[in-house]
């Protein structure tokens, strides 16, 4: 019993009998989208107001907020919510994030993405000093 509950989050990538398995936490895959996303030129942050420079100091928690994943029989289905920045094309700026998403998410994990639904949680006005 206690290792169904161990697995409840996990995946299972790669899994050979003679050496074992790779398994993956939906975390884990959560903060691949998380980071892709804010990578975007034009992407202020995720929902939560993170910024890519804040990420590394901040915890996984934080990590993963704004971000919800679902993973079915190797699929991924991602929904995010992010902060744009002013001046930047929505629709063009959410095609690069979709992108860059998916491709991070199939290349480190080898699970196939089919969607990445984005919400704007808002728009981000830089100040000018």
């Amino acid at each position: 019993m206690e290792k169904e509950i161990d697995k409840k989050n996990t995946y299972v990538l790669k899994e050979d009998e003679n050496i074992g398995a790779v398994q993956i936490a939906d975390d884990v895959v959560a903060m691949i989208a998380s980071l892709a996303a804010t990578e975007v030129e034009g992407v202020s942050a995720m929902a939560g107001n993170i910024t890519n420079e804040l990420m590394s100091k901040v915890g996984m928690k934080s990590l993963t907020k704004g971000v919800k994943v679902d993973v079915l029989a190797g699929n991924v289905t991602v929904d995010l919510s992010v902060t744009m920045e002013y001046g930047y094309n929505i629709p063009a700026t959410c095609q690069k994030v979709q992108l860059k998403v998916k491709n991070a998410i199939e290349n480190m994990t080898g699970l196939t993405c089919s969607d990445v639904n984005i919400r704007i949680a808002g728009v981000n006005i830089k100040k000018e000093s």
